[in-house]
């Protein structure tokens, strides 16, 4: 046998072994995506410890205000969290069709938007029970000088131009989509954005720069308020029911939904949720703040270039220390609380003065002390905790309450058989959920562990309001 058959021999052995290991890869990954299937929703929830959830990005749903995460979803989705007693976590996109596909394949646990339910849906998700009703409207733009504009406002459909209409992509939608395109005699040309909130298609409309679109209803009237050369009057589709949408395999999670739900009906918490957001007479000045998610500025406070700056010092995402200062001082630099705690970072006099802060100090120099402070805890904490996670929980209680009652915690931790080097469900019980009335502490002392702290929620709270900042702020 010559060179050049072996070498053809070789080559093709080789091409044979890759194929074998693509063709595995793929057979096992389609395996696990039927096993994870066949998992409930709520035991994943169960044994991940925390809530995925699906929603989008827009002045009604979810943003960023000041600092503070907000939205008719968030709400929604926080309550029900709570109702499951897990944590929440949100993926957040305008594409419905990625929100789709992170359900498929199981990355998430439901989808919180106002899904209509829809026979097409129904091939999709399963939905919740309704939440409210909708209906689709064309959204067009009042012409203030016709001979430039174009002709006036279209108040039939029978009577609609061969013209673009602009519509969000979803597959929630197809069947009214189809349905406006019917009445408008086949004239209507739709024009699908993949990537895009109603929100955005509305003020698309109000600028001039497309001519029609359809939204739902009262996502439409919200946005009324603030584009006022807009005409919402002409119905595309009747009304409709809208929910949320879990997995085909998670029957357990849509009853915990439905009972969730009923409840927070009955306590006219979702009314009240519902008119929060959907009767918000605040909007114009949201729209109008550099300090909001929606408006593309990217900024959480005035002090942003500060803290990307300063934050490197303790080689931390610098939205995490805003998170921090946020949940210290709602970015207020001349607040002095009741303990004394000063400034963006509160403080307390003797680690103020340790780090160079006093009363005339400015913003930047506040931030910079804190800062520092941040990174002193870390270096004081033991070397057995190497998780860079668990790090950061660790600084951030002894940031609270000192160093002393969190090491002090740590050694109750491990005296009771819990993990001294981590946090959550471990140290931070004996740190914050203790009390002298608890049965487990039944041969301790009542002086062996701490039942006065206000630090209940802390942490998890600038985590969680980190989570929010990463999702919308960049």
């Amino acid at each position: 046998m010559n060179k050049t058959s072996r070498k053809y021999i070789i080559l093709r052995a080789i091409l044979l072994g890759l194929a074998i290991v693509a063709i595995a890869f793929f057979v096992t990954r389609s395996l696990y995506h039927r096993e994870e299937a066949k998992k409930d929703a709520l035991r994943r929830i169960r044994e991940r410890g925390y809530l995925i959830a699906l929603t989008d990005q827009n002045t009604l749903n979810y943003f960023i205000y000041k600092g503070h995460p907000m939205g008719y979803q968030l709400a929604l989705l926080e309550s029900f969290a709570k109702y499951l007693g897990v944590p929440l976590r949100i993926i957040a996109s305008n594409d419905i069709s990625k929100l789709e596909y992170y359900m498929y394949y199981n990355a998430a646990d439901l989808i919180a938007l106002n899904i209509p339910i829809t026979s097409d849906g129904k091939k999709l998700v399963r939905f919740s029970d309704p939440f409210g009703e909708t209906r689709l409207v064309l959204v067009q733009r009042k012409s203030q000088n016709p001979a430039k504009d174009g002709p006036g406002l279209i108040t039939n459909l029978a009577d609609f131009p061969q013209d673009t209409v602009y519509v969000r992509k979803s597959p929630f939608l197809a069947s009214q989509y189809h349905s406006f395109y019917k009445k408008t005699g086949k004239n209507a040309i739709l024009k699908e954005e993949s990537d895009v909130s109603e929100e955005e298609l509305i003020r698309r409309v109000s600028a001039g720069t497309i001519r029609f679109a359809l939204c739902q209803e009262n996502v439409a009237m919200v946005y009324h308020r603030y584009y006022r050369n807009l005409d919402m009057s002409v119905l595309a589709f009747p009304l409709f029911s809208y929910g949320w949408g879990v997995g085909h395999s998670s029957d357990s999670l849509r009853t915990e939904v439905n009972n969730w739900l009923k409840e927070f009906k009955s306590s006219r918490d979702l009314k009240q949720t519902y008119l929060e957001y959907f009767d918000n007479q605040r909007i114009a000045g949201f729209l109008q703040n550099d300090y909001f998610s929606v408006t593309g500025k990217n900024k959480i406070s005035p002090f942003d270039d500060v803290i990307r700056q300063q934050s490197r010092l303790v080689m931390w995402d610098w939205r995490l220390v805003a998170s921090l200062i946020y949940q210290e001082s709602n970015f207020k630099p001349g607040l002095t609380s009741s303990r004394s705690a000063s400034g963006l970072m509160q403080l307390m006099p003797e680690t103020a003065a340790k780090f160079g802060i006093d009363s005339a100090a400015t913003p930047a120099r506040q931030i910079t002390g804190g800062i520092k402070y941040l990174r002193f805890i870390d270096s004081q904490l033991p070397d057995e905790i190497t998780s860079p996670v668990e790090r950061i929980y660790f600084v951030l209680a002894c940031y609270n309450v000192g160093i002393g009652k969190v090491l002090a915690a740590r050694e109750k931790a491990e005296k009771f058989g819990k993990d001294k080097n981590r946090w959550n469900g471990n140290v931070d019980y004996y740190l914050l959920r203790r009390s002298k009335k608890d049965p487990v502490a039944k041969n301790d002392s009542v002086d062996d562990y701490p039942i006065d702290y206000k630090t209940e929620g802390f942490v998890d709270d600038i985590v969680s309001r980190y989570y929010h900042y990463k999702n919308l702020i960049r």
